[in-house]
């Protein structure tokens, strides 16, 4: 970057935004469904570790190991099995979000009243249908509060995928180094930032949406 060169060059944005708006849709899906993924996985590995408490100890620890394993060195481990691929990504971002899900699916189970489970069973619902029905939808806050930590961690390691040419938005971090030219690099950062607060708004507005009644006590005060 030579002096007096503009940090962000918008017609080098212009020209590029066709490019750009590709590269965001790979990135967004690169970064969420790991978080999908490990909803599925999380939410019965969460119901199981809440029925049998013994089990949540030793589930917690392998995920907040894999958690500690540095991405890039997860990569590249996966690399020898999955090759350079989407999915060399997906998986060790899909095992980060355990770390953080399955607590969150815990301990929303562990905040649904005992009368409200009593409650259910005295109607004849089962163990499965009161999960599903009643003690789900009661921890639906918490577990979109760690679905909100994850999604946004998911979005932002994703360009660190681009070491081995599956990172999005982070394509244009690494070339915009190389060519020591920063217009690529900020516009970058910018759109991973505003996906992760958009995919957060979203999130926001889909728990408002799963818990009416969460509403309705906020009016009624």
């Amino acid at each position: 970057m030579s002096d007096g060169e503009p940090l962000v060059r918008w017609d080098w944005i212009a020209d590029h935004a066709g490019e750009l708006a590709e590269y965001t849709g790979v990135h967004l899906r690169l970064g969420l469904l790991p978080v999908v993924f490990g909803l599925i996985i999380s939410v019965p590995l969460g119901v199981l570790c809440h029925r049998w408490r013994w089990l949540y100890p030793p589930v917690l620890t392998v995920a907040n190991i894999l958690y500690s394993i540095p991405s890039l060195a997860l990569f590249m481990i996966f690399v020898r099995y999955t090759g350079l691929t989407e999915r060399t990504v997906m998986i060790p971002l899909t095992l980060y979000t355990l770390s953080v899900l399955v607590p969150n699916v815990v301990d929303g189970l562990a905040s649904v009243p005992e009368p409200v489970r009593l409650a259910a069973t005295a109607m004849g619902f089962g163990p499965i249908r009161s999960v599903v029905q009643v003690e789900l939808p009661i921890a639906v806050p918490v577990v979109i509060a760690g679905v909100r930590v994850a999604a946004v961690s998911s979005i932002s390691l994703v360009a660190v995928g681009q070491l081995i040419g599956q990172g999005g938005l982070g394509y244009y971090i690494t070339r915009g180094l190389q060519l020591d030219f920063p217009t690529p690099i900020v516009t970058a950062i910018v759109l991973i930032m505003l996906l992760a607060l958009a995919t957060d708004a979203l999130l926001v507005l889909a728990q408002r949406l799963l818990t009416p009644w969460s509403r309705n006590k906020v009016t009624a005060a």
